[in-house]
């Protein structure tokens, strides 16, 4: 067993998009396992956007990582060592390890992985937290009904293809919106969307709009929020009455502190936005998937059946080594993976 880990730490706090010398890789002690932990060998560690928000010492439904501290992040791998009764050395396991090569968890934290159902990576992506939260979103807040008409951005993403996949399952006409041509043809092709916008293409909100009104001839059912900015402001006039609005994210707004600073720049305004919610009657609701693990295991007991089927389908994007994962989040910021962002450790 090594006497040594890496990790990544946040090294200061970014003013704007991240950047490399917000990050310190660092040499650690191996951890030891307590009474009723586990030491994990992570194989692959989950990057995903919320980490932006945990950069900021700002006020938020959790707290900042500490400067020093070591990334947050899920991850998934071996265990090497362990003091509780249901992991043994040689089990895998998911957990919030961080950006590091090792990590000890209590075994209460963790969720015991079987490599032999399912590639250990869908835990971080189709089967772990971003599918739940497309899944638990769509179907809670969107509540989808046959014949609608949804839209959802960020359409390749491992929310986004959850979402639009479910969505085609009930019978609802699917419009995604993606970065590039490339995004789009696999949007359509791969995750069976009836139609999908590269938003790079337009210049502008009303331009996008435009463009939408044609695809979504009969308006606008549910939209399912992970962008925010253009995005929004093209979508919200072509909402239908009664319509449903899930708010995952609003990755086009992180680098201004995660609240929409910028909001005013991309020609958004909060009084058109409150009147359009009040007089279309549409139910936006906010959501934090960590509040809804409780109905992560019928999730599982819906999906992974059409996962392993090959019925949902999915992507992942692997960057190779710990040392790389800072330009991988940052590049994931600005959309320049393809799928599930994920880091191969081992």
């Amino acid at each position: 067993m090594p006497e040594t880990m890496k990790r990544i730490v946040l090294a200061s706090r970014p003013d704007g998009a991240p950047a490399p010398e917000n990050f310190r890789l660092e040499t650690a002690d191996l951890p030891e396992p307590g009474d009723g932990e586990v030491l994990v060998r992570v194989h692959y560690m989950s990057l995903d956007p919320y980490m932006r928000g945990r950069m900021d010492d700002a006020k938020s439904y959790a707290a900042p990582v500490p400067i020093g501290g070591t990334m947050e992040a899920g991850g998934v791998g071996e265990v090497i060592a362990s003091n509780a009764p249901n992991f043994q050395p040689g089990d895998f396991a998911f957990g919030m390890f961080g950006w590091a090569t090792h990590g000890v968890q209590s075994a209460k934290m963790l969720r015991k992985i079987d490599p032999d159902e399912m590639p250990i990576t869908t835990a971080l992506g189709v089967l772990g937290m971003p599918g739940f939260t497309g899944w638990f979103g769509l179907t809670q807040h969107g509540r989808p009904k046959q014949g609608e008409t949804l839209v959802v951005a960020a359409a390749t993403g491992p929310v986004g293809s959850m979402v639009g996949q479910v969505a085609r399952l009930a019978g609802l006409r699917t419009v995604g919106i993606a970065g590039g041509d490339e995004k789009c043809r696999l949007a359509t092709e791969t995750f069976g969307f009836d139609a999908c916008l590269d938003h790079r293409a337009y210049d502008s909100a009303r331009d996008l709009r435009a463009a939408l009104a044609k695809e979504c001839a009969e308006g606008i059912d549910i939209y399912f929020e992970n962008v925010g900015g253009k995005v929004l402001e093209a979508v919200m006039p072509l909402m239908n009455p009664h319509g449903r609005i899930p708010i995952c994210g609003m990755i086009a707004w992180y680098n201004a502190g995660g609240l929409g600073a910028n909001a005013a720049q991309d020609g958004l305004s909060a009084p058109a936005l409150w009147r359009s919610i009040l007089v279309k009657f549409l139910s936006v609701n906010g959501f934090i998937i960590s509040n809804h693990f409780d109905r992560y295991p019928e999730f599982l007991s819906e999906i992974a059946p059409k996962v392993a089927s090959g019925e949902i389908k999915y992507l992942e994007d692997v960057a190779d080594g710990l040392e790389n994962a800072p330009a991988a989040f940052m590049a994931m910021l600005k959309g320049g993976n393809t799928g599930k962002q994920i880091v191969k450790l081992i």
